[in-house]
């Protein structure tokens, strides 16, 4: 099913970031930067209005629970309430329809709730915030729980962990359905990477402290300029002013991954962009990316996304792909 339509299901004591999440991916008319436009609407399911918020502001709503029936994509943001309340019977079996007719459901932390009353978690593999993981687990035990990740694709049912991760899924399904380009170019719009590697445990096992500024940061951009060309640990500790030690340490604190796993997924990341957007050969490709040549970016390619760059190239571009 084609990604057109896209609606909100919004209950009493909806979370506003995680609600703010999908009207800034998908309610944007973002027409003027060459971007597709959703045909998309947020639908209260209970009150109208309704509390927002730990109830410190009321939302009035223009869609009410039946728009969810004609969306390709339903999208289910987080609530206050969701790990100990019950959700109405109508919705549930919204969701339930959604599914049989072939559309896709986005749930966002404890939205996974919502997909758990519903039935449709069980015996699926899922996600929700770290801190709600325990009792999705409790109270739905049919679903595959996985606390450490940023968020599960299964097909029709996408859960995210945090607000962040949440971003991260709503551009993977854009990159799904629109391809990678429209997909950074809205992470770039928002300010955002377009993909980020790392699971919640990093969150969990090791906060970061609060600092005016990461430290790393302009040394990440540096390398993202320079993908093409040998980087090494040395090489970007003296850019940083650091020991190599040190630089390692604090760009793994900063950004949950080493400098040399961070910079082999930005090229297969570019790798991917530049199959789907270009007609260069894989040889040159991997030139551009930094693999060298074309046998390596097939073996971290394959390692990374289970799958070949000839294979991707067909699949991202049909008929115009080339080898």
């Amino acid at each position: 099913m084609p990604l057109n339509n896209v609606a909100v299901a919004v209950v009493n004591g909806v979370a506003p970031f995680e609600l703010g999440i999908f009207c800034e991916v998908f309610g944007i008319d973002r027409s003027a930067m060459g971007l597709p436009v959703y045909d998309f609407a947020v639908c209260a399911v209970e009150d109208n209005p309704l509390p927002v918020g730990d109830g410190h502001f009321a939302l009035t709503l223009p869609h009410g629970p039946e728009r969810l029936e004609e969306a390709d994509l339903i999208c289910l943001p987080a609530d206050r309430e969701a790990a100990t309340r019950d959700y109405p019977e109508a919705l549930l079996g919204t969701l339930d329809r959604a599914v049989a007719r072939g559309a896709r459901l986005l749930s966002v932390c404890s939205g996974a709730f919502m997909l758990g009353a519903a039935g449709l978690l069980d015996g699926r593999r899922c996600t929700t915030h770290w801190m709600h993981a325990p009792a999705l687990m409790r109270r739905y035990p049919r679903a595959l729980v996985d606390p450490d990740v940023l968020y599960v694709d299964e097909g029709q049912i996408i859960t995210a962990a945090g607000t962040a991760s949440g971003i991260d899924a709503c551009l993977h399904v854009v990159r799904q359905e629109q391809g990678a380009e429209v997909a950074n170019t809205i992470a770039r719009r928002m300010v955002v990477p377009p993909h980020r590697d790392g699971g919640q445990a990093q969150f969990i096992q090791r906060p970061l402290p609060r600092t005016a500024c990461d430290t790393v940061g302009e040394v990440i951009a540096w390398m993202a300029r320079h993908l093409d060309e040998e980087i090494t640990v040395e090489q970007l500790a003296e850019r940083a002013h650091m020991s190599p030690r040190t630089f390692a340490r604090r760009f793994l604190q900063e950004t949950g991954t080493t400098p040399y796993q961070w910079v082999l997924r930005q090229r297969v990341l570019l790798a991917q962009e530049l199959l789907e957007t270009t007609d260069e050969t894989v040889d040159a490709i991997a030139g551009r990316c930094g693999f060298g040549n074309a046998a390596a970016l097939r073996h971290h390619f394959l390692r990374t996304l289970g799958t070949t760059p000839n294979s991707f190239r067909r699949a991202f571009r049909g008929p115009r792909a080339v080898a």
